[in-house]
């Protein structure tokens, strides 16, 4: 794989740079200095061409250039990424856009995003000798790192605070992972996350400390860039919650342009809870300090009251000249509804968030109704079940009796 295309890393606070060895945070900034993987380009354009992708499997191993793992690593055969990126004709429609398609990220192994930045985590730690691999999570990244644990023989310890989904935690124990909920936050699970690292030396997939979990992550931009080419879209719509899912779309489009293959760069829409709205409070702010805030939001993947990632998120916004909006829980609700019922795809809350934040940025007129988006649907409806429920109305409980059903039908006004 890529580690001789790695150049440096560089501290996104300070500017700082590391050796391509490192694996944890600034040594200047602490926490606070979250490092990014720098690529010797030159050296990854001489294999990476449009041609050599046209001949390669259609799974996010194929861009082995710009992941961070040795050659002869064997990842596993589970299939990966390249997932679907549909037209949703009908609920650009409903939102006032002219087009709009869905990036589905549901079709992943555990059905979520999150499964890109496991993948990598998973075979790092295998490089690395390591007996164990851990993770803080409200659920996706927690599900997809035991799946890909399973799927390499790998010990997992996973860290979720008490409000995490049961149909996510089914996915972390039929997994096999050893499964720590922490009756508190997911901040202070993650925060007991690293201290457990830290004593018995486990392998730390949280992406705020790792930098190279943010490269999987990245792979779906550098998807969309493959996928779309010259067709790419006005703007390409995000749920925030840590900021890494942002911060690594971004760089995948990024390097995209970078290396010639895509003519342009979209605009981000980052998308925040109104009740989790720490970056989007950073971002209007302009200032290298995040506000206080809280984590008071029913889409629980992107429930972050102290986002570590934030840096990477506000950067990649100001660079795409985009911007961040925040939704209410209602507005959510009504998303997983509508991009259901309008498109066949079934979004958790966090992923509706996304269809919530650009059908709000409509209204406003941030995206113009004659421009294009495309949303990224990070996680499966399936994962958060109360959730959904509470979106749709209920089923009509009747006896086995056609006059019945009739009766109901009409005061449904269904007949």
């Amino acid at each position: 794989m890529a580690r001789q295309h790695i150049h440096r890393l560089t501290c996104l606070r300070c500017g700082r740079h590391h050796a391509p060895e490192s694996s944890s945070t600034c040594d200047a900034c602490g926490l606070e200095g979250i490092l990014d993987v720098e690529y010797d380009y030159e050296r990854v354009a001489s294999t990476m061409t449009p041609e050599a992708l046209r001949s390669r499997a259609a799974n996010h191993w194929r861009y082995w250039e710009l992941l961070p793992l040795s050659d002869g690593t064997r990842p596993p055969s589970l299939h990966l990424g390249m997932t679907p990126v549909d037209e949703a004709p009908r609920l650009a429609a409903a939102l006032g856009l002219r087009s709009l398609r869905l990036k589905d990220e549901t079709r992943n192994p555990t059905c979520s995003f999150k499964d890109r930045a496991s993948s990598v985590g998973v075979l790092r730690a295998r490089e690395e000798g390591r007996a164990a691999i851990a993770c803080a999570s409200t659920g996706n990244a927690a599900s997809s790192l035991a799946g890909f644990s399973a799927a390499v023989g790998l010990e997992s310890f996973i860290f979720v605070p008490a409000r995490a989904p049961e149909p996510k935690l089914a996915q972390l124990l039929v997994f096999g992972a050893h499964v720590v909920r922490v009756q508190a936050t997911y901040d202070d699970a993650w925060e007991l996350c690293q201290a457990a690292c830290e004593r018995y030396g486990w392998y730390n997939r949280n992406c705020a400390v790792n930098p190279y979990l943010v490269e999987g992550k990245k792979t779906a931009g550098l998807e969309l860039a493959e996928q779309l080419g010259a067709d790419l879209p006005d703007w390409v719509v995000v749920s925030v919650g840590d900021g890494c899912t942002l911060g690594g779309v971004w760089k995948g489009l990024q390097q995209m342009h970078r290396l010639g293959f895509i003519p342009r760069l979209p605009r981000l829409l980052g998308v925040q809870a109104a009740g989790s709205p720490a970056v989007a409070r950073a971002f209007a702010a302009g200032a290298d300090t995040l506000p206080d805030a809280g984590a008071d939001t029913l889409a629980d993947s992107i429930a972050v009251s102290r986002p570590r990632n934030w840096r990477r998120a506000v950067r990649a916004v100001r660079e795409s000249h985009g911007t961040l909006v925040c939704v209410e829980d209602a507005e959510i609700l009504e998303a997983m509804r509508d991009t259901a019922r309008l498109s066949a795809i079934f979004p958790e809350p966090a992923a509706a968030a996304a269809t919530a934040g650009l059908a709000r940025a409509v209204r406003e007129g941030t995206v113009h109704p004659r421009e294009s988006a495309v949303v990224l649907v990070t996680g499966n409806g399936l994962k958060d079940t109360r959730a959904a429920l509470q979106a749709t109305r209920p089923p009509l409980d009747l006896p086995p009796d056609l006059d019945a059903l009739d009766t109901a039908l009409r005061e449904h006004r269904l007949l």
